[in-house]
């Protein structure tokens, strides 16, 4: 089996061959380890494309993510500043929905305009043409309600979800209708099969299960159904310890739940197996950046054996690696699934 046939089997709740294994998004680390940086790849499809291309060959990754790093350019596309930073994703320098007004004012068609978010499409639809035979190639973006924050600022989110809900539910309903914009075109031409998002912002260590359910859930499933008509798998990872809503997960509408590597990874398979795929949880820091190889591989072994050996699990980082991890410890990781065999 190829690696995107590896990726889709587990992502249909299948059994391939060997356990599925990828990092999450991975942008900070191939552009910062491919000697280039966010800004000069920005404008240059080319160079992201050859970037792309020549980091999936040297990762073995079996999903390629398009556009990792750039998730705040979708809200900068609408009348935002972008900072560029040495290292690491770029940031969007501060909110640009403060009233209803700013958000009636705002027009989603304007993502359609952008530079950057021009390039990234184009990257994607070069490299898919190159490697999307081997690899399953997506676009990454945030998911609904990590993009209302954006768009509004995180601790005004996290007030408003007290004080102003029913403006929360409008910020959120808007930012879904621009991810369903976002990728209709990419979806309809059969440019993608698998949308990627992160909705960090959801993170069990931010909201409440009973937050997430009243304002990310509904958003996250109206997003995935339009996925789902289309017959595209979505991959949504969400941070933080979300062991106390795995239960919820299934309703997302997600194939498959990326989990942060303080998720109980022996309650997720207790509770996910044969509902939905997951995927986990190495600890991006503390294992991937600071672990030696043999560390890498021994907490591999040890996820996989508690998780991973009857299918419906893609063996990932908690969370996407800082640009400095070792290129042994990547290795260390990726060998590690794909030597095991599951059939």
């Amino acid at each position: 089996m190829t690696p995107r046939q590896t990726i889709l089997k587990a992502f249909e709740g299948g059994k391939p061959e060997r356990v599925p294994v990828t990092l999450f998004g991975g942008g900070m680390w191939s552009i910062h380890n491919w000697g280039s940086s966010f800004e000069e790849l920005s404008t240059d499809p080319d160079r992201m494309t050859r970037m792309l291309v020549e980091m999936s060959d040297r990762l073995q990754c079996d999903i390629v993510y398009a556009g990792s790093g750039y998730n705040n350019f979708h809200a900068a596309a609408l009348g935002g500043r972008i900072k560029f930073r040495e290292m690491g994703a770029p940031d969007l320098e501060e909110p640009i929905v403060n009233t209803e007004e700013d958000l009636a004012n705002l027009n989603i068609e304007d993502i359609d305009r952008d530079a950057t978010i021009k390039t990234i499409k184009e990257a994607l639809k070069r490299t898919k043409a190159e490697i999307g035979d081997t690899y399953v190639v997506t676009m990454t973006a945030w998911g609904p309600f990590t993009l209302a924050a954006r768009l509004v600022g995180e601790e005004q989110m996290m007030k408003a979800t007290f004080k102003r809900q029913d403006f929360v539910d409008r910020v959120v309903g808007f930012a879904t209708d621009l991810l369903i914009h976002l990728y209709e075109p990419l979806v309809d031409d059969g440019t993608l099969e698998v949308i990627s998002l992160a909705d960090p912002t959801a993170s069990g260590d931010l909201i409440s299960k009973r937050q997430f359910q009243r304002f990310a859930l509904p958003a996250l499933r109206r997003f995935t159904d339009w996925a789902r008509s289309k017959g595209v798998h979505v991959l949504l990872h969400i941070c933080g310890n979300t062991t106390d809503r795995l239960d919820v997960f299934p309703e997302t509408g997600a194939s498959c739940i990326s989990l942060d590597h303080k998720t109980d990874i022996a309650k997720a398979k207790e509770t996910l197996y044969g509902k939905m795929c997951f995927a986990g949880n190495v600890d991006p820091v503390a294992v991937m950046l600071q672990g030696t190889p043999e560390q890498v591989t021994e907490t591999c072994r040890q996820i996989i054996e508690k998780a991973g050996t009857d299918g419906a699990f893609v063996l990932m980082p908690g969370c996407d690696i800082p640009p400095n991890v070792p290129y042994e410890n990547i290795q260390a990781f990726i060998n590690t699934a794909r030597q095991w065999r599951l059939q």
